[in-house]
């Protein structure tokens, strides 16, 4: 079940990516945030009362799902799309693949969670085949006052990611399920967005392309209805950090996608880049001591090879 939920995520959180370029127009970006998890968490409290799936909670447990909701559903939303408009969308996806590095230091830091070693190397090779897929991006960027300021919106998004799965590791000590700590994290998101909305003034337009509504109908149902219920089960069920990788893998279901949709080009350089992602991931999943065993296997099995040979 963890293994076709996470292969779940992998293609929900992928096509986000082509869905999220829809959205751009003349909606201001708080306000096509506010749309999508508007109409997420009426769904999903809809979902909720009809198979009874929302647990009762008390005013202690709000208090996490309203700092879930700020820095899931709205703080780093709001960064990620603000980076966006200073750097390429390739160097942000290199900042938010980083979401493992910035997990694995705040578990250490906030909950004593210890790390393995495969998993260092797991993130350092995904990384580096991160840096190879969006090599374009990262060779081609002007490294102006601007790009710096892409990198820290980025950076800022990231960092409240991390929080919210912190976040989500609270709500599970908690006893409070993913789909209950989602739906009221994702209301108060949208109450943090409305606040943000009226304060600056920016007014609610709407856009009646069928490119923008589908695109939010996407990201409303499977990419938040799914997407963020699944991955907060997968927090749960696999820990941050590993969850935390498919930051490094919906960027290739975004770039096959973009191969169909957009006239992207694979190179020897990006299909190495999928290649190290792969990699990194499988060995950022072994059980610890994986690698260990296999060396020791491969020492005797050799050993005794040359014990055969020895005795001819």
């Amino acid at each position: 079940m963890t293994a076709l939920l996470y292969l779940l995520m992998i293609f929900v959180w992928g096509f986000s990516w082509i869905a999220i370029t829809s959205q751009q127009g003349d909606v201001p970006t708080e306000v096509s945030i506010l749309y999508r998890f508007s109409i997420a968490a009426s769904l999903m409290f809809i979902i909720g009362v009809i198979f009874k799936k929302l647990q009762p909670t008390s005013a202690r447990h709000h208090l996490f799902f309203a700092l879930q909701g700020v820095c899931l559903f709205c703080a780093n939303f709001l960064a990620f799309y603000q980076s966006t408009h200073y750097i390429a969308s390739g160097l942000t996806a290199v900042v938010m693949a980083t979401a493992p590095i910035f997990n694995a230091i705040h578990g250490k830091w906030i909950y004593g969670i210890q790390t393995k070693g495969n998993f260092w190397l797991g993130v350092s090779v995904g990384l580096a085949g991160i840096c190879l897929l969006f090599g374009h991006d990262l060779l081609g960027a002007n490294w102006s006052i601007d790009v710096l300021y892409g990198l820290m919106y980025a950076l800022m998004g990231t960092w409240c990611f991390s929080m919210g799965n912190m976040i989500s590791i609270q709500n599970n000590r908690n006893q409070i399920q993913a789909y209950t700590a989602t739906s009221y994290a994702m209301v108060y998101g949208c109450i943090a967005l409305l606040g943000i909305i009226l304060f600056k003034g920016i007014s609610f337009e709407i856009d009646m392309r069928l490119e923008y509504l589908m695109g939010l109908a996407y990201l409303a149902v499977p990419a938040s209805v799914i997407g963020f219920t699944v991955y907060l089960n997968l927090v749960d069920r696999l820990g941050a950090n590993q969850a935390a990788y498919l930051m490094l893998i919906t960027p290739i279901v975004a770039l096959a996608v973009s191969s169909l949709f957009e006239d992207y080009h694979w190179s020897v350089y990006s299909t190495l880049g999928l290649s190290l992602v792969i990699s990194g991931n499988l060995l950022a999943q072994m059980k610890p001591g994986t690698l260990t065993q296999a060396y020791n296997k491969l020492k005797t099995a050799i050993n005794k090879q040359e014990s055969g040979l020895k005795s001819r």
